[in-house]
Protein backbone atom coordinates (compact mmCIF):
# COMPACT_ATOMS: atom_id res chain seq x y z
CA UNK A 1 0.00 0.00 0.00
CA UNK A 2 2.87 2.79 1.14
CA UNK A 3 4.43 2.33 -2.64
CA UNK A 4 1.43 2.43 -4.36
CA UNK A 5 0.15 5.98 -2.66
CA UNK A 6 4.06 7.22 -3.27
CA UNK A 7 3.86 6.38 -6.80
CA UNK A 8 0.69 8.07 -6.98
CA UNK A 9 1.98 11.07 -5.63
CA UNK A 10 4.96 10.77 -8.36
CA UNK A 11 2.64 10.57 -11.26
CA UNK A 12 0.96 13.59 -9.73
CA UNK A 13 4.10 15.08 -9.61
CA UNK A 14 5.04 14.63 -12.79
CA UNK A 15 1.52 15.13 -14.46
CA UNK A 16 0.28 17.83 -12.93
CA UNK A 17 2.98 20.42 -11.51
CA UNK A 18 5.30 19.44 -14.22
CA UNK A 19 8.37 19.00 -11.20
CA UNK A 20 11.94 18.29 -12.39
CA UNK A 21 13.27 14.83 -12.03
CA UNK A 22 15.56 15.78 -9.50
CA UNK A 23 12.74 17.41 -7.32
CA UNK A 24 10.65 13.94 -7.56
CA UNK A 25 13.80 12.12 -6.62
CA UNK A 26 14.10 14.14 -3.52
CA UNK A 27 10.25 12.92 -2.81
CA UNK A 28 10.61 9.79 -3.52
CA UNK A 29 13.68 9.47 -0.99
CA UNK A 30 12.19 10.77 1.69
CA UNK A 31 9.04 9.25 1.65
CA UNK A 32 10.50 6.12 1.37
CA UNK A 33 12.68 6.69 4.39
CA UNK A 34 9.41 7.98 6.02
CA UNK A 35 7.83 4.55 5.00
CA UNK A 36 10.68 2.55 6.05
CA UNK A 37 10.41 4.17 9.88
CA UNK A 38 6.61 3.85 9.80
CA UNK A 39 7.50 -0.71 8.83
CA UNK A 40 9.43 -0.53 11.98
CA UNK A 41 6.54 0.52 14.18
CA UNK A 42 4.10 -1.63 12.08
CA UNK A 43 2.58 1.18 10.50
CA UNK A 44 1.39 2.33 7.05
CA UNK A 45 0.91 5.74 5.62
CA UNK A 46 -2.81 5.84 6.31
CA UNK A 47 -2.45 4.99 9.94
CA UNK A 48 -0.36 8.50 10.83
CA UNK A 49 -1.58 10.99 12.90
CA UNK A 50 -0.16 14.31 14.00
CA UNK A 51 1.61 12.36 17.03
CA UNK A 52 3.48 9.77 14.27
CA UNK A 53 4.99 12.32 12.84
CA UNK A 54 5.97 14.41 16.13
CA UNK A 55 7.97 11.16 16.87
CA UNK A 56 9.41 10.78 13.31
CA UNK A 57 10.49 14.59 13.90
CA UNK A 58 12.16 13.54 16.77
CA UNK A 59 13.76 10.17 15.59
CA UNK A 60 15.25 12.81 12.95
CA UNK A 61 16.62 15.08 15.46
CA UNK A 62 18.14 11.98 17.20
CA UNK A 63 20.02 11.20 14.04
CA UNK A 64 21.68 14.49 14.09
CA UNK A 65 20.15 15.41 10.77
CA UNK A 66 20.67 19.15 9.51
CA UNK A 67 17.85 21.23 10.18
CA UNK A 68 17.78 21.95 6.65
CA UNK A 69 17.75 17.98 5.67
CA UNK A 70 14.97 18.02 8.25
CA UNK A 71 12.92 20.94 6.30
CA UNK A 72 12.96 18.91 3.01
CA UNK A 73 11.53 16.02 4.55
CA UNK A 74 8.93 17.66 6.20
CA UNK A 75 8.39 19.70 3.08
CA UNK A 76 7.78 16.04 1.36
CA UNK A 77 5.48 15.06 3.48
CA UNK A 78 3.58 18.20 4.02
CA UNK A 79 3.08 17.89 -0.08
CA UNK A 80 2.06 14.30 0.16
CA UNK A 81 -0.37 14.35 2.66
CA UNK A 82 -2.07 17.26 1.07
CA UNK A 83 -2.10 15.23 -1.97
CA UNK A 84 -3.81 12.67 -0.29
CA UNK A 85 -5.81 14.74 1.52
CA UNK A 86 -7.01 16.59 -1.44
CA UNK A 87 -7.04 13.33 -3.39
CA UNK A 88 -9.99 12.37 -1.17
CA UNK A 89 -7.43 9.57 0.53
CA UNK A 90 -7.77 10.43 3.77
CA UNK A 91 -10.59 12.96 5.31
CA UNK A 92 -8.31 15.13 7.30
CA UNK A 93 -4.22 16.29 6.71
CA UNK A 94 -2.18 14.55 9.63
CA UNK A 95 0.87 16.87 8.33
CA UNK A 96 -1.09 20.50 8.25
CA UNK A 97 0.61 21.49 11.15
CA UNK A 98 4.04 20.25 11.06
CA UNK A 99 6.74 23.08 12.00
CA UNK A 100 9.89 23.03 10.28
CA UNK A 101 12.56 23.44 12.26
CA UNK A 102 14.47 26.65 12.24
CA UNK A 103 17.80 26.59 10.08
CA UNK A 104 20.78 28.12 10.77
CA UNK A 105 21.36 31.48 8.94
CA UNK A 106 25.02 30.32 6.86
CA UNK A 107 26.73 32.67 4.32
CA UNK A 108 27.73 30.69 1.05
CA UNK A 109 31.51 30.38 0.03
CA UNK A 110 32.26 32.78 -2.26
CA UNK A 111 35.40 33.58 -4.25
CA UNK A 112 37.02 37.01 -4.17
CA UNK A 113 37.70 38.50 -8.19
CA UNK A 114 40.77 37.64 -8.00
CA UNK A 115 40.33 33.79 -7.09
CA UNK A 116 37.62 34.14 -10.45
CA UNK A 117 40.17 35.21 -12.48
CA UNK A 118 42.80 32.41 -11.61
CA UNK A 119 39.91 29.78 -11.65
CA UNK A 120 38.45 30.98 -15.18
CA UNK A 121 42.14 30.72 -16.69
CA UNK A 122 43.48 27.20 -15.12
CA UNK A 123 42.32 25.49 -18.55
CA UNK A 124 44.94 24.97 -20.68
CA UNK A 125 42.98 26.67 -23.61
CA UNK A 126 46.19 25.22 -26.20
CA UNK A 127 43.87 21.65 -26.36
CA UNK A 128 40.41 20.80 -27.49
CA UNK A 129 39.24 19.96 -23.95
CA UNK A 130 40.83 23.20 -22.04
CA UNK A 131 38.89 25.03 -24.57
CA UNK A 132 35.49 23.35 -23.56
CA UNK A 133 36.23 24.17 -19.45
CA UNK A 134 37.29 27.52 -20.58
CA UNK A 135 33.70 28.21 -21.79
CA UNK A 136 31.63 26.22 -19.55
CA UNK A 137 33.53 28.09 -16.64
CA UNK A 138 33.17 31.53 -18.09
CA UNK A 139 28.99 31.04 -18.85
CA UNK A 140 28.70 29.72 -15.42
CA UNK A 141 30.60 32.20 -13.79
CA UNK A 142 28.77 34.84 -16.71
CA UNK A 143 25.10 33.50 -15.49
CA UNK A 144 24.97 32.12 -12.12
CA UNK A 145 23.49 28.97 -13.77
CA UNK A 146 22.94 25.75 -11.37
CA UNK A 147 25.65 22.78 -12.46
CA UNK A 148 22.28 21.12 -13.44
CA UNK A 149 21.13 24.06 -15.49
CA UNK A 150 24.18 24.34 -17.26
CA UNK A 151 25.09 20.55 -18.58
CA UNK A 152 21.51 20.38 -19.67
CA UNK A 153 21.91 23.21 -22.11
CA UNK A 154 21.06 22.56 -26.05
CA UNK A 155 22.66 24.93 -28.62
CA UNK A 156 19.24 26.04 -29.58
CA UNK A 157 18.82 27.58 -26.11
CA UNK A 158 22.30 29.60 -26.74
CA UNK A 159 21.36 32.77 -29.07
CA UNK A 160 25.17 34.61 -29.12
CA UNK A 161 23.88 37.02 -31.70
CA UNK A 162 21.60 38.67 -29.32
CA UNK A 163 23.81 37.35 -26.24
CA UNK A 164 21.48 35.81 -23.95
CA UNK A 165 20.80 32.50 -23.33
CA UNK A 166 17.34 30.52 -22.39
CA UNK A 167 17.25 28.03 -19.16
CA UNK A 168 15.09 26.10 -17.61
CA UNK A 169 14.82 26.17 -13.41
CA UNK A 170 13.22 24.55 -10.74
CA UNK A 171 9.73 23.39 -11.52
CA UNK A 172 10.09 23.51 -15.58
CA UNK A 173 10.51 27.72 -15.67
CA UNK A 174 11.80 29.52 -18.27
CA UNK A 175 14.50 32.21 -17.97
CA UNK A 176 16.16 34.83 -19.79
CA UNK A 177 19.55 35.02 -18.69
CA UNK A 178 22.14 37.68 -20.10
CA UNK A 179 25.98 36.33 -21.07
CA UNK A 180 29.03 38.55 -20.71
CA UNK A 181 31.21 39.12 -23.46
CA UNK A 182 33.85 36.56 -22.31
CA UNK A 183 31.67 33.90 -22.26
CA UNK A 184 29.95 34.68 -25.65
CA UNK A 185 33.80 34.58 -27.35
CA UNK A 186 34.72 31.33 -25.20
CA UNK A 187 30.91 29.95 -26.19
CA UNK A 188 31.30 30.39 -29.73
CA UNK A 189 35.31 29.21 -30.35
CA UNK A 190 33.90 26.35 -28.64
CA UNK A 191 30.95 25.77 -30.63
CA UNK A 192 32.97 26.78 -33.95
CA UNK A 193 36.26 24.48 -33.38
CA UNK A 194 35.66 21.88 -30.58
CA UNK A 195 32.01 20.65 -30.12
CA UNK A 196 31.92 18.94 -33.30
CA UNK A 197 35.03 16.70 -33.01
CA UNK A 198 33.75 15.65 -29.52
CA UNK A 199 30.34 14.54 -30.32
CA UNK A 200 29.99 10.59 -31.09
CA UNK A 201 26.22 10.83 -32.38
CA UNK A 202 24.33 14.23 -33.48
CA UNK A 203 23.08 16.10 -30.25
CA UNK A 204 21.43 19.16 -29.42
CA UNK A 205 23.04 19.24 -26.51
CA UNK A 206 25.50 22.08 -26.20
CA UNK A 207 28.81 20.28 -23.87
CA UNK A 208 29.83 16.86 -24.06
CA UNK A 209 31.95 15.00 -22.05
CA UNK A 210 35.65 13.42 -22.93
CA UNK A 211 33.40 10.13 -24.41
CA UNK A 212 31.14 12.04 -26.50
CA UNK A 213 28.06 11.69 -24.37
CA UNK A 214 26.21 14.65 -22.20
CA UNK A 215 27.94 16.40 -19.95
CA UNK A 216 27.03 15.64 -16.01
CA UNK A 217 26.79 17.06 -12.95
CA UNK A 218 29.80 14.69 -11.85
CA UNK A 219 31.71 15.08 -14.39
CA UNK A 220 31.88 18.76 -13.77
CA UNK A 221 32.14 18.49 -10.18
CA UNK A 222 35.69 16.99 -10.78
CA UNK A 223 36.57 19.31 -13.72
CA UNK A 224 36.28 22.53 -11.43
CA UNK A 225 37.81 20.76 -8.25
CA UNK A 226 40.90 20.54 -10.46
CA UNK A 227 41.09 23.36 -11.61
CA UNK A 228 40.69 25.19 -8.05
CA UNK A 229 43.66 23.58 -7.20
CA UNK A 230 45.46 24.79 -10.31
CA UNK A 231 44.44 27.75 -9.53
CA UNK A 232 45.65 27.88 -5.94
CA UNK A 233 42.51 27.77 -4.14
CA UNK A 234 42.70 25.15 -1.78
CA UNK A 235 39.21 25.77 -0.10
CA UNK A 236 36.20 23.64 -0.43
CA UNK A 237 34.61 24.94 -3.57
CA UNK A 238 31.89 23.34 -6.04
CA UNK A 239 29.99 24.44 -9.21
CA UNK A 240 27.56 26.12 -6.87
CA UNK A 241 29.82 28.13 -5.65
CA UNK A 242 30.38 30.55 -9.05
CA UNK A 243 26.47 30.75 -8.42
CA UNK A 244 27.25 32.40 -5.24
CA UNK A 245 30.07 34.22 -6.74
CA UNK A 246 28.17 35.41 -9.47
CA UNK A 247 25.49 36.76 -7.28
CA UNK A 248 27.54 38.47 -4.44
CA UNK A 249 29.44 40.18 -7.21
CA UNK A 250 26.76 41.71 -9.09
CA UNK A 251 25.27 42.98 -6.03
CA UNK A 252 28.35 44.69 -4.81
CA UNK A 253 28.43 45.91 -8.00
CA UNK A 254 25.55 47.54 -7.38
CA UNK A 255 22.85 45.29 -9.03
CA UNK A 256 19.34 45.45 -7.66
CA UNK A 257 17.81 42.70 -6.19
CA UNK A 258 14.66 42.39 -8.21
CA UNK A 259 16.86 41.78 -11.62
CA UNK A 260 19.32 39.15 -9.55
CA UNK A 261 16.49 37.44 -8.59
CA UNK A 262 15.02 37.03 -12.08
CA UNK A 263 18.51 35.88 -13.51
CA UNK A 264 18.88 33.19 -10.74
CA UNK A 265 15.46 32.05 -11.11
CA UNK A 266 14.90 32.06 -7.10
CA UNK A 267 10.69 31.80 -7.09
CA UNK A 268 11.13 34.05 -3.64
CA UNK A 269 13.12 37.37 -3.58
CA UNK A 270 14.08 36.46 0.22
CA UNK A 271 15.99 33.60 -0.96
CA UNK A 272 17.99 35.91 -2.90
CA UNK A 273 18.27 38.60 0.02
CA UNK A 274 21.06 35.75 1.53
CA UNK A 275 23.53 37.94 -0.97
CA UNK A 276 22.51 41.06 0.98
CA UNK A 277 23.91 38.94 4.45
CA UNK A 278 26.91 38.18 2.05
CA UNK A 279 28.07 41.84 1.12
CA UNK A 280 27.71 43.34 4.83
CA UNK A 281 29.47 40.44 6.17
CA UNK A 282 32.48 41.46 3.86
CA UNK A 283 32.37 45.20 4.44
CA UNK A 284 32.49 44.54 8.41
CA UNK A 285 35.54 42.28 7.37
CA UNK A 286 37.04 44.78 6.16
CA UNK A 287 36.37 47.35 8.70
CA UNK A 288 37.74 44.90 11.25
CA UNK A 289 41.18 44.19 9.17
CA UNK A 290 41.71 48.59 8.41
CA UNK A 291 40.04 50.45 11.28
CA UNK A 292 42.33 51.66 13.92
CA UNK A 293 39.89 51.66 16.56
CA UNK A 294 37.58 48.77 14.94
Amino acid sequence: MNDALIDSFLEYLVTERASAENTIQSYENDLKSFGLWLDEAALGFLDVNTGTLADYTSFMKQTGLKATSMNRKISSIKQFYRFLNEEGVIQTDPARDMVMPKRAQYLPEVLSADEILRLLNSPDISTPLGIRDKAMLELLYATGLRVSELVKLRISNVNLGAGFLITKGKGGKERLVPLGEAAMSWTKVYIETIRQSLLVKKTDTLFSSVRGSAMTRQNFWHIIKRYALAAGIFREISPHTLRHSFATHLLAGGADLRSLQMMLGHSDISTTQIYTHVTSQRLKDVHKRFHPRS
